[in-house]
C-alpha cells in the first residue's frame, strides 16, 4: 500500500492558518482513498529539524515528500538589509548564503535519502508580502537558494514539486508565506500526481501541474 509521509515545515503542517478548513495532510488523503498520508512536518521546521523528523518514520512508508528551507530563508533575510558598497560586494554576500544554504540542504537531504524510498522534492515558493517592492526583493534572493534545490534534485534524480509555479497567486495563500485551503489543495494535487507517476519516472521531473 502507498504510504506518503511529509517532511518539511508548515508548507505541509498549515492547519494553523486555514481557519478550519483542510490542511495539506488532509486534502492529500482526501486524493488517495486506499492509500496512507503521514504529516511528519512541522510548522516552524528548519533544515536541521528535518533529520529528527525521519526517526519517527513509519516503518511502511514507501514515498518522502519533502518542503523545508523557506525557515533557513527567513532567517537569512537580514542579509538584505546590509549595506554594501558595490553590488559586487552584495552578489558575495548572497553567495556565501548560498553556500551555507547548500550544505545545510545536502546534509538534510543526505539523511532523507538513506531511508532508500523514492523522494520528491519541493522549492521554496515566492511569499506574497504587500510591499511590492519586499515582495519583489525576497523573490530574486529565493531564487538563488532554490537553484540550490533545483540542482539537488536534478544531480540525485529526485522528482522536483515547482511550488513557485504552483502557487503562483495570492489566493494561494493564508497569509505572506503560508498556503491557504486553495494552495494546499493545489499541493496536494501535485504530491498526489507525484505518487501515481513514481513507477519508472525519470529523475528530475518537474511537475508544475497536477
Amino acid at each position: 500500500m502507498t504510504h506518503a509521509v511529509l517532511l518539511g515545515d508548515s508548507v505541509f503542517d498549515n492547519a494553523t492558518y486555514v481557519r478550519g478548513g483542510p490542511d495539506v495532510v488532509r486534502q492529500l488523503r482526501a486524493l488517495l482513498p486506499g492509500k496512507r498520508a503521514t504529516l511528519l512536518a512541522v510548522d516552524g521546521a528548519v533544515l536541521a529539524d528535518v533529520p529528527g523528523q525521519i526517526a519517527g518514520l513509519p516503518n511502511d512508508a514507501t514515498h518522502l515528500v519533502v518542503s523545508a528551507g523557506g525557515n533557513d530563508a527567513l532567517r537569512a533575510s537580514g542579509v538584505l538589509d546590509g549595506p554594501v558598497r558595490s553590488v559586487a560586494e552584495a552578489i558575495d554576500r548572497l553567495a556565501s548564503t548560498q553556500d551555507r544554504f547548500r550544505a545545510e540542504y545536502r546534509v538534510m537531504l543526505d539523511a532523507v535519502l538513506a531511508r532508500g524510498r523514492p523522494t520528491a522534492l519541493c522549492t521554496i515558493y515566492d511569499p506574497r508580502y504587500p510591499d511590492p517592492v519586499h515582495r519583489r526583493l525576497t523573490a530574486t534572493a529565493l531564487a538563488i537558494l532554490n537553484d540550490v534545490v533545483t540542482r539537488e534534485a536534478a544531480a540525485r534524480s529526485l522528482t522536483l514539486l515547482d511550488l513557485r509555479v504552483l502557487c503562483g497567486e495570492d489566493a494561494d495563500f493564508a497569509n505572506p508565506i503560508e498556503p491557504s485551503v486553495q494552495g494546499g489543495e493545489k499541493i496536494a494535487a501535485a504530491i498526489a500526481a507525484f505518487l501515481r507517476r513514481d513507477t519508472g519516472l525519470p529523475g528530475g521531473l518537474i511537475i508544475a501541474r497536477p
